[in-house]
C-alpha cells in the first residue's frame, strides 16, 4: 500500500474513532443505534490464470439503526502477490446495507450483506516471456456473508465470505469494536 493512502486510511480510521462516541442516537424504543470499526485480514481469490492469490488486509466503518439492519462501508487492499515471475495486487471498495440475525441465548450471529463495489486488480509482468501487464477495474453489485460471535457488547469477531464480481472473491476474519 502506498504511503498516501496509508495515510489517508490512518486519518479516516482516526476520525471516525473520535466521533463514535458522539453518534449513538436512542430511537425511543429501548436500542440505541451503534456506530463501529472493524479491522480484517485474509486472503482475495482472482480468477486470473497464473496468479497466486494475494493476502487482503481491510478497515470498515459502519452504523446499526437496530440490532438487525445496518450500513458499513470498507475498504481492503493486498499485498503483491506472485504472477508469473512479476506481481498482482488488488483492492476493492464498497457500501452495503446488512442483516444480522442474532441466536438466541448465546452470542453467535449470522451476517449478510448486499451493496455495490469496485474492485481493481493490476498486473505487472517483468520476467516472463509473452505475459502482459494488465489492469481491470469493475463496479458491481456485490454481497457477502459471514458468521460472528459478540464478546461483550462492543466488541466481536467475525468471518465473512464475499463476491465482489466476475472476478473476485474475498475471504476474511477480523475484530469489530462498537461505540
Amino acid at each position: 500500500m502506498k504511503t498516501l493512502q496509508k495515510t489517508i486510511l490512518a486519518l479516516a480510521t482516526g476520525s471516525l474513532l473520535s466521533v463514535g462516541a458522539q453518534a449513538a442516537v436512542n430511537y425511543g424504543n429501548g436500542y440505541t443505534g451503534q456506530p463501529y470499526v472493524a479491522a480484517k485480514v485474509g486472503q482475495f481469490d482472482l480468477d486470473v490464470d497464473g496468479a497466486d492469490d494475494p493476502t487482503a488486509y481491510g478497515v470498515t466503518a459502519g452504523y446499526n439503526f437496530d440490532p438487525n439492519f445496518g450500513i458499513e462501508a470498507e475498504y481492503v487492499g493486498s499485498d503483491d502477490a506472485d504472477y508469473r515471475g512479476g506481481d498482482i495486487d488488488a483492492k476493492t471498495y464498497g457500501a452495503y446495507g446488512t442483516y444480522r440475525y442474532a441466536f438466541p441465548n448465546s452470542g453467535l450471529y449470522a451476517k449478510g450483506k448486499l451493496g455495490v463495489a469496485k474492485t481493481e486488480v493490476e498486473a505487472n509482468n517483468t520476467n516472463f516471456a509473452g505475459a502482459s501487464d494488465f489492469s481491470d477495474d469493475d463496479t458491481n453489485i456485490a454481497g457477502g456473508v459471514g458468521l460472528g460471535y459478540a464478546v461483550n457488547s462492543d466488541f466481536s469477531v467475525e468471518a465473512e465470505y464475499d463476491m465482489l464480481g466476475s472476478d473476485a472473491d474475498l475471504m476474511t476474519v477480523g475484530a469489530q469494536l462498537k461505540f
